[in-house]
């Protein structure tokens, strides 16, 4: 067949498709093969991975204020209308905000038990255990629900080779993790009590290492099923995944690290050396999981450079657990232990979208070189439902609080007024953060996907411990 066959039957094909094309839209100019560049059919063609964009930027439209994408090259980019936004939303923020309720209630009754009292550095591994969601579960539901828009799990041996790597790097993670997150905890409790106990150090070590993985793992199982039927009932695993994910991972996490944290501290007097063989016994699993993340390209990669933002983020959190275990001694602050985990519920909801994976959204002035606006760009919906969810939602989960303990005095006007100030701003702040980090990484050439989620937790955990402690300390101004 010659050039010029070629030429003609695809002018009739664009003659065919612009017949289609509704009298309101540009229909596409027939121009010959030789002149028109056909960029679609090699976009189409281009073999993605998750921690690709969705588009690059030469196949971008206008991003408009309403969060559609406009016609690229004659179709129309999927975009979610408001309603489903706010429906999507909705239900996972309520699960993830009466998870941390019921975490927050429950860390409100182990902080009387034996080895919370004795051993009061493992309240600064409370936060920088339970940012593991962010740090390694919400991180994997983002990295597999990419992997799902963008249709890399239709094949079966793909699908299982990258769940199985993934899942591997996130053992390796949480190990590592775990282990660094008791040495910061030692650390920090050996400068504010200038006192180092090598038992309770070992105590933190094991303890810190057993819950990580035990909880990485049982939650990362959890996390396939969901992202896998999500895809199945057509919903989309953005909205689906991370909140559940932060739901299951605070009550998991720390159901765990109280009951494996009182056994070992009673068995740690009759056996001395069970805390050092069972963390000698964890940490020698790592080669194995190491080699199975080799089973996947991406988790191959990533076990060599997603460190940085897992383990800045440990250390942030970190330094929100040093303000939990100030807060523990003060009678002031008794209400913060309560309320650390609920605080944080929202950020949770929605850490990221398909707006903030694609890298393009900025003004149409590229001369500008503004990012989006956080209330009118393409991710202001997003944006305006969770903080539109944030005040009734907290009040919700404070009124929850009020109910299942039984209190005889229910919440003060100068307490929810301090609270819903405090949580409003916090979401607020982090909603600017993300705005902004998001476009900073692709700008740099990250994967969101794998930086932002982490940075965020931590500074959610952060942010929310800190103006919580000052919401309490204000009341005790007031009072």
């Amino acid at each position: 067949m010659t050039m010029g066959s070629l030429t003609e039957e695809k002018q009739k094909e664009c003659q065919l498709t612009s017949a289609h094309l509704s009298s309101g839209e540009n229909g596409h100019q027939c121009m010959p093969e030789t002149r028109r560049p056909n960029r679609t059919s090699s976009f189409s063609s281009k073999e993605f991975s998750e921690s690709d964009p969705l588009f690059h930027n030469e196949f971008y439209g206008t991003a408009l204020a309403s969060g559609t994408i406009s016609e690229i090259h004659g179709q129309e980019m999927p975009s979610e209308s408001v309603w489903a936004l706010v429906i999507q939303i909705s239900f996972p923020f309520l699960l993830a905000g009466f998870g941390t309720v019921l975490a927050g209630m429950l860390l409100d009754v182990v902080q009387h038990w034996d080895v919370f009292r004795n051993v009061t550095e493992i309240f600064i591994l409370v936060p920088p255990l339970l940012g593991l969601k962010g740090n390694l579960e919400m991180t994997l539901a983002s990295r597999l629900s990419t992997a799902v828009n963008v249709g890399r799990i239709n094949s079966s041996s793909e699908k299982w080779n990258l769940i199985i790597g993934n899942l591997a790097l996130k053992q390796v993670q949480a190990t590592v993790l775990g282990f660094l997150a008791a040495l910061v905890a030692s650390a920090l409790g050996w400068i504010l009590q200038e006192e180092l106990v090598v038992n309770h150090v070992a105590l933190l070590c094991c303890c810190s290492v057993v819950t990580a993985f035990t909880a990485s793992l049982l939650q990362g199982i959890v996390m396939v099923g969901v992202i896998v039927g999500s895809k199945k009932v057509g919903v989309n695993p953005d909205n689906i995944a991370t909140p559940i994910a932060a739901s299951l991972g605070d009550i998991i996490t720390l159901g765990l690290l109280a009951v494996i944290s009182q056994g070992f501290f009673y068995y740690m007097e009759p056996y001395p050396y069970i805390t050092y063989l069972v963390c000698v016994v964890f940490l020698c699993l790592m080669p194995m999981w190491v080699i199975l993340s080799f089973r996947h390209p991406e988790s191959q990669k990533l076990l060599f450079s997603s460190w940085e933002p897992v383990i800045t983020a440990m250390v942030i959190s970190s330094l929100g657990g040093l303000i939990l275990d100030r807060a523990i001694i003060d009678p002031k602050l008794e209400g913060v232990v309560l309320y650390s985990p609920v605080i944080n519920a929202v950020q949770e909801s929605r850490s990221r979208g398909p707006e903030l994976r694609t890298p393009g959204l900025r003004f149409q002035n590229e001369d500008k070189k503004h990012f989006a606006l956080l209330l009118t760009g393409p991710n202001g919906r997003s944006a305006q439902v969770l903080l539109t969810l944030a005040i009734p939602g907290h009040l919700v989960f404070i009124y929850t609080i009020y109910l299942i303990q039984g209190s005889p005095d229910p919440p003060t006007a100068v307490f929810i007024f301090f609270y819903l100030a405090a949580a409003f701003t916090q979401v607020f702040l982090l909603l600017g953060i993300v705005d902004v980090m998001v476009h900073c990484l692709w700008k740099c050439g990250r994967d969101p996907d794998s930086f932002s989620i982490p940075y965020l937790t931590a500074l959610g955990d952060l942010l929310g411990t800190g103006f919580l402690t000052l919401c309490f300390l204000l009341m005790s101004l007031v009072a």
